[in-house]
């Protein structure tokens, strides 16, 4: 199962740099015609947009990282 790893400052950045990049990459860079740059922004914007809502970013797990809070379970009180 997928935990959260991403803290909710990361998740903030996460997100405005999808909201910002996936729509520039695609239509101000021209990604949507097939231009390099512009889909190399809208994908970097997309996985923003992706890790950013669901709050679990894959590239954290090999590297056993986590911007998020970790719960204190009830027992280890």
């Amino acid at each position: 199962m997928l935990h959260r790893n991403v803290g909710r400052a990361d998740r903030a950045v996460r997100l405005a740099i999808g909201i910002v990049g996936l729509p520039v990459g695609l239509f101000l860079l021209h990604g949507l015609a097939g231009a390099i740059p512009g889909l190399i922004l809208a994908a970097v914007g997309f996985v923003g947009l992706a890790s950013g809502a669901s709050g679990f970013c894959l590239l954290y797990v090999p590297l056993g990282f986590s911007t998020a809070r970790q719960r204190q379970s009830a027992l280890s009180r």
